[in-house]
């Protein structure tokens, strides 16, 4: 097996090669750490690596080792702590902080074998679809070095996509996995609110859910399987389902009634031709595959759910700023964020509880006609993005009006955050290649709690247009 081979097996034929003895779990994690190195001056998808552990802990893996990805090294999102590493949220003020302890995510990875080779960057606070934080400078895409990756799990996406790990950590709060996996030409499942924990620091979210971005469904299937659950004390509470993930997604549905959404739900977006064709390439996919597709207009072209929406993720990223201020022991300046980031702490910090309670009310409510929509149909097909991957700084936290760039961004991401604020499990799945060069993805969404279905249909998808052969072209050992 070649070294690009290796590098871009998934993690399930990884974890495969170390218990049939054909590589050790020190040989892969070497191969990795070396592209790391290779590609980190370029792309600067790492927050911190630390390769002497990684190491360590490879030595610890034998060939007899029963945990399922025993030897196998992923990444964590640099707002999830990973005991002994910075934990910093991407934000000045916790620039040095170090994490005690490791979060639910990455002590349910560590248990299953996984090595943690280091911590991937994301924007200040996690706020944008891009990932340039003052703290770490852009993070940049594989496919293009002048665009972005996406965000806010930019850093995990970029790694994943160019070869330095196989899968990797990250969340999503209005599209933060499956926008970077759409930039970047991966996998990427935001799962059922309250499918998996986001213990100790919090017992629940109404937006943010942990998951993974991979290169292939089966191992979006076998990690959520690893990952999902519950802590005690957590707030969302999901029952497992009687059949695993891995096993739905080999299921191969039939005659499913799949609704093609291509209209946003921000009521003046535009929507590039290319994002367009996409999603209605993937229809004549799926119809070729037994299902009926149905083009529809949704009930959701309504500003106000757009403005409530921005205006609860406002709110909701200012708590998390205010909670680093006590983590530093004091409270956060001017000049402490971007100004982006201090805009949205002072508009939030004008909001009292009571506007925080009455906002989420109103918007889940005028979200029931959304969700009843959606439970009219087995699936929904959109866009993944409305437009291609952006270039770098378009996004200007610095710009002259601030508020106005976190505006902006969702004209970019505007067919991912409705269903954070619903719940519904979300699937961004690469199926095409555009003719600028870069990854052309759409969007899956399914009922409540419907993750094994998405996977099923995912599973049939990239049998039918596979996209692993696709490999950004620096990312190939054999170039530079």
């Amino acid at each position: 097996m070649s070294e690009q081979e290796l590098l871009f097996s998934s993690a399930l034929e990884l974890a495969q090669l170390i218990k049939d003895k054909e590589l050790s779990a020190v040989e892969l994690t070497e191969a990795y750490l070396r592209q790391i190195e290779r590609l980190q001056p370029t792309l600067n998808a790492f927050v911190e690596v630390d390769g002497e552990r990684a190491l360590a802990a490879a030595r610890e893996v034998s060939a007899d080792d029963p945990r399922p990805f025993a030897g196998v090294p992923t990444a964590i999102k640099n707002n999830r702590a990973v005991a002994g590493f910075r934990f910093t949220f991407g934000c000045k003020l916790l620039a040095q902080q170090r994490a005690g302890h490791d979060s639910w995510i990455t002590r349910r990875l560590k248990e299953a074998g996984m090595i943690v080779v280091g911590t991937t960057t994301l924007p200040e606070y996690g706020i944008l679809p891009t990932t340039e934080a003052d703290l770490f400078g852009p993070t940049r895409n594989p496919w293009d070095t002048e665009r972005t990756p996406g965000g806010s799990s930019g850093g995990a996406a970029a790694a994943v996509a160019a070869g330095m790990v196989p899968v990797a950590h990250g969340n999503d709060g209005g599209g933060s996995i499956r926008i970077p996996a759409a930039c970047c030409g991966l996998v990427g499942l935001k799962v059922q609110r309250g499918r998996v924990s986001l213990a100790p620091e919090q017992a629940y979210s109404l937006l943010v859910v942990d998951g993974m971005l991979t290169r292939t469904v089966a191992d979006s299937a076998a990690l959520l399987d690893l990952i999902a659950g519950a802590e005690v004390g957590d707030a969302f509470r999901l029952e497992p389902p009687a059949t695993p993930f891995v096993r739905q997604a080999q299921e191969a549905p039939a005659g499913l009634r799949v609704a093609l959404c291509t209209r946003p739900p921000l009521p003046d977006a535009q929507v590039d031709p290319l994002c367009l064709d996409g999603a209605r390439r993937a229809g004549a996919l799926l119809e070729e595959l037994g299902h009926k597709v149905e083009e529809v207009t949704p009930p959701w072209v309504d500003a106000a759910i757009g403005e409530a929406f921005g205006t609860l993720f406002a709110l909701q990223v200012a708590s998390g700023i205010h909670f680093s201020g006590l983590a530093a022991g004091r409270e956060p300046t001017e000049q402490d964020m971007e100004p982006m980031s201090w805009a949205i702490y002072q508009l939030a910090r004008s909001r009292t509880a009571v506007d925080y309670l009455v906002l989420e009310n109103q918007l889940l409510a005028r979200l029931r006609e959304v969700a009843a929509f959606i439970a009219s149909y087995d699936l929904l097909l959109t866009p993944a993005l409305a437009e291609r991957p952006l270039p770098l700084g378009t996004l200007d936290t610095h710009a002259p009006e601030p508020l106005q760039t976190f505006t902006r961004s969702g004209y970019f991401t505007p067919f991912t955050p409705i269903f954070n604020a619903t719940g519904n499990p979300a699937l961004t799945l690469p199926l095409f290649h555009g003719e600028d060069g870069l990854p052309l993805a759409v969007q899956l969404v399914g009922g409540f709690a419907a993750e094994g279905l998405l996977l099923a249909v995912g599973q049939q998808l990239e049998e039918a247009a596979p996209w692993r052969e696709r490999i950004p072209a620096l990312a190939q050992p054999s170039v530079g």
